[in-house]
């Protein structure tokens, strides 16, 4: 039976001296370590299963099967939920959906996930499971101060989609959020100097990055949710590529935390793939992200090599891509950043002839292509690490093209802004009635704004 171990064993009777190299492990039911004792030693030192990450494969199994059953049963107890407090997206000329759908989906996210965790706590006080919650040895991570931020980001998530926040209010809960994770410790304080040794240092700097990348990654995946199962989907399979890769660089705390993630979304997914009964509204959208912006760090924090940082930025590469070509198109047609518009991925692809259903698993197939090509960048170097890379830019420039993604942005050039009968100015010289005709997106958010000003538009 395969076994994922870490190579960090601080057990009884061993010195300090313990140099831990690449451990030996035999695939009989019962786990044997070995490790080098001194540096120059040839000797061998078994060592108990205590102390040492080393979860086979059939638990970190458990873990998915759990989580993703834990959020399908707590689903219809959610929908209840929404309904009692009105947290429902009615039809309207804005959304897709034909009839009233409950849109808070997060809250059996949140369970799902604190089952996982309550199964990793039993696996290790019943069945002897070793501790995986056990950081790199260069951070101190407070994990209870990190799950405080979790649910701190997922309680923004609820009150938006109950009383709908104002657009400041929501970001100020989502930077309060990360805040509470920084102050844990998990810091994006360094990364590998790419062209010498050692590590480059981003000192005080790195507070004020990790905050950012945090909320970043919460509010890509709150702007991709616009069709059935599309962020549930795409957060899925991020989960597992992150899973692979903490698994490859020896994270168990990462590798755990994605599993589980991954777990929520594929059970969630049997209510939320279209036609969908619930959304997982801002309070999934937010939990997600977040948690995957989380995952990522623990998983490439001081990571040995550069390219491991393109791992998660690859993984949720497609709802990057969307956000920062709707963060240029808004901002060239001199429209706010959070407004609503037509212009995402799935717009294009929708508007070509796709259903629902084909756009969304076109989004997951390219994501899943990207999200490859990360863990196989780290994996191979030289040439064999440029065609890869090569590989995943040319899926990326092709899908653009092929969708005129950028055409907003050209066409602002050629058309530049025109005054309007009321006086307003348009960014492609249209009347506020034609431009206000092409927003005809709809969904679980609110009608006006998305990302860190609204609710999860769906379109």
């Amino acid at each position: 039976m395969m076994m994922l171990i870490t190579g960090r064993c601080a057990t009884d009777g061993l010195s300090k001296s313990v140099q831990a190299n690449m451990p030996i492990v035999n695939s009989k039911r019962n786990v044997i370590i070995f490790l080098r004792c001194g540096v120059n030693s040839k000797k061998w030192q078994r060592l108990p299963r205590q102390g040492v990450w080393c979860m086979n494969l059939v638990e970190c199994l458990a873990l998915f099967v759990l989580a993703a059953l834990a959020t399908m049963l707590l689903v219809p107890a959610a929908k209840r939920l929404a309904v009692r407090f009105d947290a429902i997206d009615y039809p309207s000329a804005r959304r897709v959906n034909k009839e009233p759908v409950p849109r808070m989906g997060g809250v059996a996210m949140l369970g799902g996930l604190l089952v996982a965790l309550l199964a990793v706590f039993v696996g290790m006080c019943v069945l002897g499971w070793a501790d995986p919650f056990v950081p790199h040895p260069s951070l101190k991570v407070n994990y209870i101060g990190v799950g405080a931020g979790v649910l701190f980001m997922f309680a923004v998530g609820v009150v938006d989609d109950v009383v709908d926040l104002k657009p400041k209010t929501k970001l100020a809960g989502q930077v309060a959020a990360a805040c509470i994770v920084v102050a844990s410790g998990l810091l994006l304080s360094s990364v590998r100097n790419p062209f010498g040794a050692g590590f480059l240092e981003f000192g005080w700097f790195s507070y004020p990055l990790t905050v950012f990348y945090l909320v970043a990654f919460a509010n890509v995946i709150n702007l991709i949710d616009g069709l059935d199962g599309l962020a549930a989907g795409i957060t899925a399979i991020s989960a597992f590529t992150l899973f692979a890769f903490a698994v490859l660089t020896f994270r168990p705390d990462a590798a755990i935390m994605s599993i589980a993630l991954a777990g929520v979304c594929v059970g969630f997914l049997r209510y939320n793939f279209h036609p969908a009964s619930i959304f997982m509204g801002d309070s999934g959208a937010l939990l997600l992200g977040f948690s995957l912006g989380i995952v990522s760090l623990f998983a490439v924090a001081r990571s040995a090599a550069f390219v491991s940082l393109l791992v998660p930025l690859l993984a949720a590469g497609v709802p990057i891509i969307d956000t920062a070509l709707a963060i240029v198109r808004r901002t060239r047609a001199h429209k706010p950043i959070d407004q609503a518009d037509s212009g995402h991925i799935h717009h294009r692809l929708m508007e070509t002839g796709f259903s629902q259903r084909a756009t969304t698993l076109i989004m997951w197939g390219w994501t899943a292509v990207l999200a490859l090509c990360g863990v196989l960048i780290t994996r191979l170097s030289g040439m064999g690490r440029i065609v890869v890379f090569c590989i995943a830019a040319g899926v990326t420039a092709y899908g653009v093209l092929k969708l005129h993604l950028l055409d907003p942005v050209l066409l602002h050039h050629y058309h530049p802004r025109k005054k309007t009968k009321r006086g307003r100015a348009d960014g492609d010289g249209r009347t506020d009635e034609e431009a206000g005709g092409s927003d005809s997106e709809g969904g679980s958010g609110r009608d006006e704004n998305e990302g860190a000003g609204s609710g999860t538009p769906r379109s």
